[in-house]
């Protein structure tokens, strides 16, 4: 099944549940909530996403600054603030922050490894977390792409339990 598919079928599941979701996205770009919205009804399940590119945007949308400084923004303690920020910001029951680099390295950040993408899913019951590297792709979207199949395997396994 196709990344495309597999986030028809989370919206689908997400509407026939009543949840809601919401995004804080870096290295994606709000990837995962335009799959997401790619499916009729979706409006009843997205309660809204942010695009934080930059740190000054995280720390706008909520992460403390220090997690920042003292973990770096590529990190795991980084994804869990995004997720949880964001659920609060939106009331939503399922927040997905994801934080990482794709092909090069990032100049304004020391952190930076390409490949590596960190993620986090905060729910009412627990927040899943998951370090991965993605490997070398042609271009931005593939890296993108790639990024969003791993978070939507981790969507569906969590939805069979919610």
């Amino acid at each position: 099944m196709n990344v495309r598919e597999k986030y028809n079928q989370i919206t689908l599941k997400l509407i026939e549940r009543g949840l809601t979701i919401t995004t804080m996205e870096s290295c994606t770009s709000g990837q995962i909530a335009s799959l997401i919205t790619d499916t009729e009804g979706s409006s009843a399940v997205m309660k809204g996403a942010f695009v934080t590119y930059s740190n000054e945007a995280k720390i706008k949308q909520g992460v403390p600054k220090e997690i920042i400084e003292k973990y770096g923004v590529y990190s795991e303690e980084t994804a869990v603030s995004m997720a949880k920020e964001a659920r609060k910001a939106y009331d939503a029951d399922i927040a997905i922050g994801v934080t990482g680099t794709m092909g090069n390295v990032d100049p304004a950040n020391n952190d930076s490894v390409p490949g590596t993408v960190f993620f986090a899913i905060s729910t009412a019951k627990d927040i899943y977390i998951k370090r991965f590297e993605v490997a070398p792709k042609e271009n931005r979207l593939e890296y993108k792409l790639a990024v969003c199949d791993v978070i939507a395997d981790c969507l569906l396994n969590l939805l069979k339990d919610i």
